[in-house]
Formats: C-alpha cells, structure tokens, sequence
C-alpha cells in the first residue's frame, strides 16, 4: 500500500477481493487497506459473491471508504471509472446464444444485463477521460494461456459492446489468473488483465499492480500528467 500510495492517484480493484465472500474477510481486507491514502475503487467477483453475503460485504467495504461500483460510475480529477461485475458466456461466434434450456436462456440474459448495466454506467459519465472496470473478460485474447475448455467461464464478447459505443481509455478486469498481459478491443482499446497471480508471476521482481498515465485535463492550461494504478488481489 506504500508504494501505490507513492505511484498512483487512484486504485482500482478487479474483483476477488475475498477468498469466500465471508464479511470476517472484508473486515481483514479493511485492516489490510488501512495504510492506502488514495481513493480505492473496486468491482466484486464470483470469490466475492460465494457465499451470498453481497449486501453486507459491500457495507463493510463502503464504510471504510472504498467505492464498490456495480453498474455504476466514479469520477476522480477528471477520470470516470465505469464499473460492473460482467459474467460468464464464451467470446466471438463461439459466445452462448440463448437457445434451448430455461437454464440457459437465463444465464445468457444475465449476461446481457451485465452488458447494459456497464452501458448505462459509460453513459452517465461526462469526464475527459473514461476508463472500464470489471471482473470477468471482455476478450479472448485477455484469457489466452488458460485451459481452452474453461474459455467460456473466463467472460463474454457481450461486455465489449458497450466499450465501442461509449469509448474508453483502457479497460481492467482480472479472473484469468493464468491469461494473457494485455489485448485490444475491436477499436484498439488496450484491455489490461490484472489478475494479481498473473502480474506476479509476470513481473516477479516488482509488487504486483500496473500503473497507468493519463494527462489531467487543467483548467489552468494544458494538460499534466497523472496516473491511475490498477491492482488484482490474488483470489
């Protein structure tokens, strides 16, 4: 936390920040934070729903001062951060189509939601810059280096619709633990992975979260630079 606290003007979070979304473990992780002095804005993920206690760990988070965004925005010195959980449903002409089983049809629609929730999230902001926040991927290329079978569970192409729509400067999410570094969206948004297992074992020899520079728009003159850090805790 010291040294984000000396690299960045913000944190964002991925998801999984709990190992089984126990409130006792969201008490530990607020003890753990206690030193960050940046805002820290972070999304759930499926670690952080396992045990149905969403409303109450989101509580405990809240109160020490970290924005939880779950369809919705933050905006910091001229950043807005647009956040969602995402879900599950396989990428490209390989996605889950909503045929056949109840069952189905109903984990497509949830995945859809997610991508209508993370659109009305990018729409309400009005910042020079925007970025995405979310858990689960929105590209393939951002999972590539895990087991194929498990590419369907890893995230949906559906999430990346919103991001052409309402452009951003990057996009973060984490969950695959054993991806790739970074892709791009359609229109050449880079898209970052920052399952925190994955950037230790990638960059060994540095504490595990990426920085990102993006010009602070001044009303003073022209633009000066700053930055934004992301970080995955390990699941």
């Amino acid at each position: 936390m010291a040294r984000i606290n000396e690299a960045a003007d913000l944190l964002l979070l991925p998801g999984d920040l709990l190992n089984y979304g126990l409130p006792e473990e969201a008490e530990a992780l607020v003890k753990e934070m206690a030193p960050l002095k940046i805002p820290a804005v972070a999304v759930l993920g499926n670690h952080d729903v396992e045990s149905g206690h969403v409303a109450e760990i989101t509580s405990i988070l809240t109160r020490s001062g970290m924005v939880i965004l779950d369809g919705s925005a933050f905006e910091h010195e001229g950043v807005g951060i647009a956040g969602v959980k995402g879900f599950i449903g396989g990428f490209d002409e390989h996605s889950l189509q909503p045929w056949g089983e109840a069952s189905v049809k109903s984990l497509v629609h949830e995945t859809v939601e997610e991508a209508l929730r993370l659109e009305r999230a990018l729409a309400s902001l009005r910042t020079p810059h925007r970025l995405a926040l979310m858990h689960y991927a929105p590209i393939k290329q951002t999972v590539v280096g895990e087991p194929l079978e498990i590419y369907p569970f890893l995230g949906s192409s559906r999430l990346e619709e919103p991001l052409h729509r309402y452009p951003v400067a990057a996009v973060f999410h984490g969950h695959a633990h054993r991806g790739g570094l970074e892709g791009r969206l359609g229109n050449g948004v880079p898209v970052y992975n920052v399952s925190h297992s994955l950037l230790s074992r990638c960059f060994p020899d540095r504490p595990p979260f990426r920085i990102l520079e993006l010009p602070v728009v001044s009303d003073l003159g022209p633009a000066v630079s700053g930055a934004t850090v992301e970080h995955g805790r390990i699941s």
